[in-house]
């Protein structure tokens, strides 16, 4: 080993000794964290890093270990041993960087893997192999060979290097906005409150929900029956008699919004088209085998009014759940420091992109359901993301590049 010339097996050596470095250093002096690199720091730390690759290659290029660092030898390893911290990444639950980790989780930093020091420095290696290749390429340049390995080479080096020197610059912002009230401040995941140079106002809110269901529970444990693999009933508009476990369910009569009224002897629903209205149903319930009858209200209830079961006996009863949201969404207005007034629909998966922010749907006040007067936003803001997804476009005509060069010279030598 280490007799010229240098092959994989220094490349692996290379790449373990890289990792064991990490680990003594997160052992003694914590994670790697790059909140330093925020505007314009990690401006003047990329710029430095591009000028010292340079440095390395201009002056030192004819020493072995710079010429073997832009060789397959070399870069083969370091890729191979990144995707396999990549993989047990996937494999570890990860921890929000701002949570503390204790144990051997804290000395490894598997469950912060983007801030554990082993990674960090299999990156650097990585990227600096990758930097190499490109400079040596770019040195013995030929247009129709080397356009498509620059612009896949290139593209990969910015996209990585942009994600790595915006990762400080990116907020990650929530916001809670109320019905008929502009709102123009954000708390970051340390709770701090920031002001934004925009401002959204809540309109309306909306849920369209899932048609309710109907499902039996056990009186004692509060589980769904059966158990194991809980049975329910769908209750459509046209749905009007079913079968849960050993009983025939029917329904008689539907109210998609209404209250509970209390009577002598027992509880009641009617009509009630305002806030806080539930959805009730008036069943009627066979036992299949004993035959035992019963009959009255089951309603999921809402902020505003209690929830109704049907007793059926001593073991169950019947209960409809509350409903889930299949879709819910805000009507804002969103106004910026420059003057801009913009109005959107924002839902879940549908952001709304204004001034370099996207404004993502989140939450909602959860205890009241479809009449919520709140609505929870996610902002986000990457600067630097124009940097990666021009890194990425660059691959993708490098790899169309690739792909029309190959197919000229197999007609050249046709």
């Amino acid at each position: 080993m280490w007799q010229k010339p240098w092959g994989y097996k220094e490349g692996f050596v290379l790449c373990g000794g890289l990792f064991l470095i990490g680990i003594l250093w997160q052992i003694t002096l914590g994670k790697c964290t790059l909140s330093f690199l925020v505007w314009p720091v990690n401006v003047w730390v990329g710029t430095a890093y591009v000028l010292l690759l340079l440095s390395l290659y201009v002056f030192f290029r004819k020493y072995y270990l710079i010429r073997w660092m832009s060789s397959y030898q070399a870069a083969i390893p370091a890729m191979i041993s990144l995707v396999m911290m990549t993989v047990v990444m996937g494999l570890i639950r990860q921890i929000r960087p701002e949570a503390s980790v204790t144990g051997v989780e804290s000395w490894l930093g598997f469950s912060q893997m983007l801030s554990a020091c082993s990674f960090v420095l299999l990156f650097l290696w990585f990227i600096t192999l990758l930097g190499m290749v490109i400079l040596r390429r770019m040195h013995h340049f030929a247009w129709k060979r080397d356009i498509p390995f620059l612009l896949n080479h290139l593209g990969l080096f910015l996209a990585l290097a942009g994600a790595v020197l915006g990762s400080a610059d990116m907020q990650r912002l929530e916001m809670t906005a109320q019905t008929g009230k502009a709102e123009w401040r954000a708390f970051n995941r340390q709770k701090e409150m920031q002001e934004l140079p925009l401002a959204v106002e809540l309109h309306d809110f909306s849920i369209d929900e899932y048609p309710p269901k109907l499902m039996l529970i056990d009186n004692e444990s509060g589980k769904a029956l059966p158990a194991g693999q809980p049975a329910n009933l769908l209750v459509e508009e046209d749905f009007r008699q079913g079968s849960l476990v050993d009983w025939e369910i029917e329904v008689t009569e539907k109210l998609p919004m209404a209250a509970s009224v209390a009577t002598e002897d027992t509880l009641k629903f009617v009509d009630f088209h305002s806030i806080g209205a539930a959805y009730a149903v008036y069943v009627k319930a066979k036992n299949t085998e004993s035959g035992e009858q019963r009959e009255g209200w089951v309603s999921c209830g809402s902020f505003m009014f209690p929830y109704k079961a049907l007793r059926l006996n001593q073991k169950m009863s019947l209960i409809m759940p509350e409903r889930e949201p299949r879709r819910f969404a805000s009507d804002v207005t969103v106004y910026t420091q420059s003057g801009a007034l913009e109005k959107a629909t924002i839902e879940v998966n549908r952001p709304f992109e204004i001034d370099g922010w996207k404004i993502y749907q989140l939450s909602y006040d959860e205890s009241k359901g479809r009449w919520s007067d709140i609505s929870v936003f996610e902002l986000v803001r990457d600067p630097w993301l124009p940097v990666v997804y021009a890194g990425i476009w660059m691959m993708i005509v490098g790899a169309v590049c690739m792909f029309a060069l190959s197919h000229t010279r197999k007609e050249e030598k046709a």
